[in-house]
């Protein structure tokens, strides 16, 4: 599942594989796209929280969104694919490798500083990655942007608010911070709100390396995560049983322990 930390890694891999490399052909769903694109150099790879950005020449921007269920792969120009044709969302041809993304929640292409990118940066709220992380303008977006009955669970997947939190991250967080996932907002003080967040910063970052994700402490063992996909175990640090359930506006996999959370 893509969080922040996902594309952030994602965009260091394909930078150093495209950086400075002509783009022979590009097929994506908007064919005056892919003529545009075509022939373009990739001038750097970016990420903003799940978004992914490509720069090109001509101050021409592709953004992808993977969405839960998006990926990219790298293939030689010969080289049979390990998912269907039909799931390509686009298509980057060097002059050696094929570079697809499968499956993306989105897939534009916008012009640098046009007007949609200016509506972009507005909409999303600030990296959670950013070294400097503003945690007061994170927590004034909470408040303005969404309404106070507005559960946790829904508050930290909200990216208009910080960007980068996913479903794992947002389970994690609330267990470390000892919040219930339909706490509403308005009986969370600031501090606590940014508590959240600061929480949500570490482990994204944390989780920039190498190996699978962890929000675990590495002399912990074998479990990396607190209680993402746990359900029915003993709680690792109280020995109640993690609970399950879909929950929020998008029915999301929340998991929580009802003893440490509260």
């Amino acid at each position: 599942m893509p969080e922040g930390d996902t594309i952030h890694k994602l965009a260091d891999y394909l930078a150093a594989q495209l950086v400075g490399r002509r783009l022979q052909r590009v097929r994506m769903a908007d064919p005056s796209a892919c003529e545009r694109c075509s022939g373009r150099f990739v001038c750097s790879l970016s990420a903003h929280g799940k978004h992914l950005i490509i720069e090109l020449d001509s101050a021409l921007l592709l953004r992808t969104h993977l969405g839960m269920y998006g990926t990219w792969h790298r293939y030689r120009e010969d080289e049979p694919w390990r998912k269907p044709h039909r799931q390509a969302s686009l298509v980057l041809a060097t002059d050696e490798d094929l570079f697809v993304c499968f499956n993306a929640k989105e897939v534009e292409l916008i012009g640098a500083a046009s007007v949609r990118e200016r509506i972009l940066q507005t909409r999303l709220g600030p990296d959670l990655i950013d070294a400097d992380l503003d945690l007061k303008l994170v927590v004034r977006r909470a408040r303005e942007i969404l309404a106070g009955d507005t559960p946790l669970a829904d508050l930290l997947l909200d990216q208009r608010v910080a960007a980068g939190i996913g479903n794992v991250y947002k389970s994690e967080v609330l267990f470390i911070q000892r919040r219930l996932p339909r706490t509403p907002l308005d009986s969370v003080s600031d501090r606590a709100l940014a508590a959240c967040y600061t929480t949500a910063a570490e482990l994204l970052r944390r989780n920039l390396g190498g190996g699978p994700r962890r929000t675990r402490p590495e002399r912990g063992g074998a479990d990396r995560l607190w209680v993402y996909g746990r359900r029915g175990l003993p709680c690792l640090l109280c020995t109640h049983q993690i609970s399950y359930a879909r929950l929020g506006k998008d029915w999301r996999p929340t998991y929580w322990c009802g003893g440490c959370q509260i």
